[in-house]
């Protein structure tokens, strides 16, 4: 095996970060120019693919490498490396394949396998380490499978239960864990990052932002609607909001690294504003989805990889030019996906079709930038 080779499977970001941004092109391109009539469907096609392919394609996939990695420095114990990472890599690769068939078994029995397979890859070292202030995060992948298998179920009509629903659970998860990742990192970076920094956290905010996050799961899981589910939605976006506040929004506007942080996290807070404006129609609901996924899991996971991928491989954690515009190109992309159809509801498709070309754009700087060194030893010599 070449040196290369064995540098790709030396820890979990690397080849999820690399694999899910050459997906994110691929996929959203794809879906841009199906939904557009440009390309005919294929195999599992439709809205509710598009969005299960980005929350059980994209974003899991970056975040079982960024949890194989951190958990990884958490607990100084193995997670999967070499073969036993290639074979959890090859069951999500399996799984986005087999999405353009029509082999509806198999797709799902490779996508709760990859599910299954990466909560082991943290579960067990989080266990053998006592870890128990982490554990969440094993209930948290668990509850992620279980909504890929809830999505997965009603597609193969085996319960009554629309597909929706599993895919909305996923969301809830996912907005969960990336609201738990950045309450704990985000301060720490900018108190690190920038001198004076006054970022701090409010036990009762973050109680507040937390617990009220699992009540919204809770509402989404017995399909809750209307008035009281629009005014949790509107105190939630409001704890949110005060919660990035208490993070001393002025400090990090002086530090790249951060400040593509900070305007990621807003869209949560945007996001549940436009949930709680679409439960009596005043805006479409695909605005509230595309300011979460675009916006929020789209920026996070593009600043968290860039970081991680510096921090790894043993470069500078300071972002660059290139850096920069990939975390741009996204927030312009939810900004144009989101606000061009709220002002002008008639060129959806024209700004759904510009938001894809910035996606795609910002992800194909990122493996420009940070492919190679992904597949690289680390430029100081250590393991990881």
């Amino acid at each position: 095996m070449t040196e290369r080779g064995i540098a790709l499977w030396q820890l979990g970001f690397r080849p999820f970060y690399l694999l899910a941004a050459i997906f994110a092109v691929l996929s959203v391109g794809t879906w841009a120019a199906q939904f557009a009539g440009h390309l005919p469907y294929a195999g599992h096609a439709g809205p509710y693919w598009h969005a299960h392919e980005t929350i059980f394609g994209y974003t899991f996939a970056v975040i079982a490498g960024f949890l194989f990695t951190i958990v990884h420095s958490w607990t100084n114990r193995p997670t999967p490396t070499g073969a036993l990472l290639a074979m959890i890599v090859g069951l999500w690769l399996l799984a986005r394949v087999l999405v353009f068939t029509p082999w509806s078994g198999a797709l799902a029995a490779a996508n709760l396998a990859f599910a299954l397979a990466a909560t082991a890859g943290i579960g067990i070292p989080l266990w053998q380490a006592r870890n128990r202030r982490n554990y969440v995060f094993i209930g948290l992948m668990l509850l992620i499978s279980a909504a890929l298998a809830l999505f997965h179920l009603s597609e193969l009509d085996v319960i009554a239960l629309p597909s929706w629903a599993g895919v909305q659970l996923g969301m809830d998860v996912v907005l969960l864990m990336i609201a738990a990742v950045a309450g704990r990192v985000v301060p720490i970076y900018t108190n690190k990052a920038v001198p004076g920094a006054h970022a701090r956290r409010s036990q009762n905010i973050e109680r507040l932002a937390m617990g009220g996050l699992a009540v919204l799961l809770a509402a989404d899981l017995l399909q809750a609607s209307g008035p009281v589910l629009a005014v949790l939605l509107i105190a939630l976006a409001l704890v949110h909001g005060w919660r990035l506040f208490l993070w001393d929004i002025r400090s990090a506007l002086r530090v790249p690294l951060l400040w593509v942080l900070y305007i990621a996290y807003a869209w949560i807070p945007a996001h549940l504003v436009l949930r709680a404006m679409a439960e009596p129609g005043w805006v479409a609901q695909a605005l509230a989805i595309h300011a979460f996924t675009i916006g929020a899991i789209g920026g996070l996971t593009m600043a968290m990889m860039i970081r991680t991928a510096r921090a790894h491989t043993g470069r500078a954690l300071t972002a660059d030019r290139y850096d920069v515009a990939s975390c741009a190109l996204l927030a312009a992309a939810a900004a144009l996906r989101v606000f061009w159809p709220l002002v002008q509801p008639q060129h959806h498709v024209q700004a759904m079709l510009g938001s894809a070309v910035l996606w795609s754009a910002a992800f194909v700087l990122f493996i420009a930038r940070h492919g190679p060194a992904l597949v690289r030893p680390r430029l100081d010599g250590r393991p990881t």
